[in-house]
């Protein structure tokens, strides 16, 4: 559990809360105590007018000053009776003055109101419920000012409840001040002059004749219509230098076929929509071909060699395997082979999707030009289009870059398997999953591996704890880790089969590192050209840029997986590619917003990590207050029987809740064992949920169980114990 802040630093802004607390609970004690709330009716008003009319003209900015400090006081602190003195600017100043009173007293008293209400209520809230606002913080982010000017517009809305949620929200306190000052002012002054007509009133209520609130309402809606209408003259505007075709040929048109395109065609296949992917390369991606499914062959292959250099943790004679990587890689072309029928034409041509091969490229937002590599050009409409162009690897542009040997995640397979080498010495540059993942592997079959890593450790988007763990296994399996070390450039050497010499600083000495080739695992980068992006004029940046339909600023075009981001996985290209069919295919009926708020990842190095939501440096960063709950793996019999004891499982939870925040598991399958707690996190299943299913025994699975026992027991009412402990003695008593 994250223990309470101590210090004095820590402990100052709830302190500092205090004397504003007692000042609010002072003013308003008295406020009740004098019998001032009793002054504040229609009825009080109506008796005292006569008295107050002839006290204004004595001493009218006395008067005036007066009222406006009691309005501010009371619509500040949310006290009953801001209706009444709305009324009575009109009874004692007149239509034109009451309304300028008024307008803006009730603007300030709004604004002190929103600012005592942030102060006091918006740290903690977020703290507890940082994900539920997320969305919420978003909206207003995006649309603040004219949700808000609806909310003022629309008297039906309780004033004090407005100050008090948006108070909640990101909206700038300037931005709040000059939009109640304006969305209050057509209410005011119905108000303002319904008090002229003091003595004919019978009631606050009666003021609002239903055809003045209908009104009120509709002019309420004017921001929405205003920006609906600014949208279409906009996408007005962007359609009108392209002639739209009288009919399409498509449905949907779908531009490359890794997971993210494979998902989006066949989901459109299946609810018989016409429709069309183009792949300019191999069918799968780089998740099939170059990424996920020989990587995890080769680990696996990898995993074998390391255990057996362990054996003796199973009683074992340990022994070193006779390896030879190019048949390795032989089996993990094999294994390639195996899954593509999965991703391949006959498949999906099978299933109802045209699949033609080429470069794709667009001509206007409904017309695709698909240019195969004999020359020949082909070109299709569609009502929709989505583009699934991928990621690729980055390159470095280092001196020596043009002409060394440098390798990516796409080219290893093929050097390792046909280059002249049959154990080369690799330089891995980067501490990401897939350098640590690859640079593993490859020591484990042993070859002599050197990764690079320009920062003080490993998996930047872990905990240290967590990269710690990673760092012991790298090292332990031969990896030579060289951390905080910056790349200055390569030497290679121009003769046939040379080596390469990556030039290094590690803090003030720079190194000479000789090897084969180079690794770069130094990112991927969204594929955004040649597609036609830029002629069209969508907007991109590292991705291209979509709203939360997956649109982009063309509302026909969407994009999904890797090149829309934020995340590169294969299970969040699926993911999105679900959200962009139905919305590309059903958008004029029903659209979904992309539901990002639940995404995993798995690392496959030894030990293997997997995590889920906020990790405890994210939560640090982001100010959300959590409990750590940790259970070691070596307390876990099945992990203990396995020789699997190293690792852990850690969640997060929201104090004093069972609500899981995040989860990261480091240990052997760990991204199996973290499918409970995503299931858990998606449908708002709590630990204690957890704790109470049944799991079988002995089972890895059993360390979720486990850390929802930790967190249980630390909460048990230890104050309850000692009278526990008098109560089974005297039930021992007979």
């Amino acid at each position: 559990m994250t223990p309470p802040p101590t210090s004095a630093s820590q402990r100052s802004p709830r302190w500092h809360r205090l004397p504003l607390i007692a000042a609010i609970a002072l003013v308003v004690a008295l406020f009740f105590g004098l019998g001032l709330h009793r002054q504040l009716t229609l009825e009080a008003l109506q008796r005292a007018h006569g008295a107050l009319l002839e006290r204004r003209q004595q001493s009218p900015l006395l008067v005036g000053g007066a009222y406006v400090v009691l309005y501010v006081l009371v619509a500040a602190l949310s006290l009953p009776g801001a209706a009444v003195l709305t009324l009575a600017g009109g009874a004692l100043f007149g239509v034109g003055l009451g309304t300028l009173l008024v307008s803006f007293a009730s603007s300030i008293g709004a604004l002190l109101a929103f600012l005592v209400a942030r102060t006091l209520l918006r740290e903690p809230v977020r703290r507890r419920f940082a994900r539920q606002l997320a969305p919420i913080e978003a909206g207003v982010a995006r649309d603040g000012v004219p949700y808000l000017l609806s909310l003022r517009l629309a008297p039906v809305f309780p004033f004090f409840l407005v100050n008090l949620l948006m108070a909640l929200t990101p909206i700038r306190a300037a931005s709040f001040y000059l939009t109640s000052q304006i969305g209050m002012l057509p209410g005011t002054f119905v108000y303002v002059n319904a008090g002229t007509q003091l003595a004919q009133l019978r009631g606050v209520g009666g003021i609002l004749s239903p055809a003045l609130l209908g009104s009120l309402l509709l002019l309420a809606l004017f921001p929405w219509l205003a920006k609906a209408a600014t949208r279409r003259w906009q996408i007005w505007r962007l359609y009108r230098p392209w002639r739209r075709p009288r009919r399409f040929d498509r449905n949907l048109i779908v531009i490359g076929a890794g997971a993210a395109g494979l998902v989006t065609s066949y989901i459109a296949a299946t609810v018989k929509a016409r429709v069309t992917l183009v792949e300019r390369g191999a069918m799968g991606g780089d998740c099939l071909n170059t990424g996920c499914v020989p990587s995890k062959a080769l680990i696996s292959s990898a995993r074998l060699a390391a255990r057996l250099r362990r054996a003796d943790r199973y009683g074992l004679e340990p022994m070193e395997p006779r390896l030879s990587v190019r048949q390795v890689l032989a089996r993990v072309a094999a294994k390639v082979e195996a899954v593509a029928p999965h991703d391949s034409v006959e498949r999906y041509e099978g299933l109802g999707v045209e699949v033609l091969r080429g470069q794709a490229r667009l001509l206007d937002p409904w017309t695709v030009a698909i240019r195969t590599d004999a020359g020949a050009e082909q070109r299709l409409t569609a009502r929709a289009i989505v583009l699934a162009t991928g990621a690729e690897p980055v390159r470095p542009d280092w001196p020596g870059s043009e002409s060394a040997p440098l390798l990516t995640s796409e080219t290893v397979w093929g050097w390792l398997a046909h280059g002249p080498l049959e154990r080369p010495r690799l330089a891995v540059l980067g501490g990401g999953p897939i350098a640590c993942e690859l640079a593993q592997a490859l020591a484990q079959l042993g070859l002599p591996i050197t990764q690079i890593q320009r920062s003080d450790r490993l998996l930047r988007k872990e905990d240290a704890d967590v990269a710690a763990e990673v760092q012991r296994g790298l090292e332990a399996d031969g990896v030579r880790l060289l951390l905080g070390t910056q790349v200055l450039g390569f030497e290679p050497d121009p003769a046939p089969g040379g080596v390469v010499t990556v030039l290094v600083r590690q803090g003030e000495e720079e190194r000479a590192i000789a090897c084969d080739a180079v690794l770069c695992a130094l990112g991927r980068r969204a594929r955004l050209q040649g597609y036609g992006l830029e002629e069209l004029g969508i907007p991109t940046g590292a991705t291209i840029t979509t709203n939360a339909l997956l649109q982009t600023n063309y509302p026909n075009i969407y994009a999904a997986g890797d090149v829309a981001g934020p995340f590169q996985f294969t299970h969040t290209a699926a993911h999105q590619a679900w959200y962009a069919a139905v919305n590309a295919l059903f958008g004029q009926l029903r659209s979904f917003k992309v539901d990002n708020r639940v995404i995993p990842r798995t690392t496959f190095t030894e030990p293997e990590v997997a995590t889920v939501g906020l990790t405890e440096a994210e939560a640090a960063a982001q100010g959300v207050a959590v409990e750590v709950t940790r259970f070691l793996l070596h307390e876990l019999d099945r992990a203990i029987v396995e020789s699997a004891e190293q690792g852990f499982v850690k969640v997060l939870t929201s104090p004093g809740s069972d609500r899981i925040l995040g989860a990261t598991i480091v240990g052997e399958h760990a991204g199996e064992l973290l499918a409970e707690i995503v299931l858990a996190m998606k449908w708002g299943l709590g630990l204690g949920k957890i704790f109470g299913t049944i799991h079988a025994y002995p089972t890895l699975a059993e360390a979720n169980k486990y850390t929802a026992g930790v967190w249980k027991k630390q909460r048990v009412p230890q104050h309850l114990l000692p009278w526990l402990r008098r109560y089974h003695a005297w039930r021992r008593q007979g």
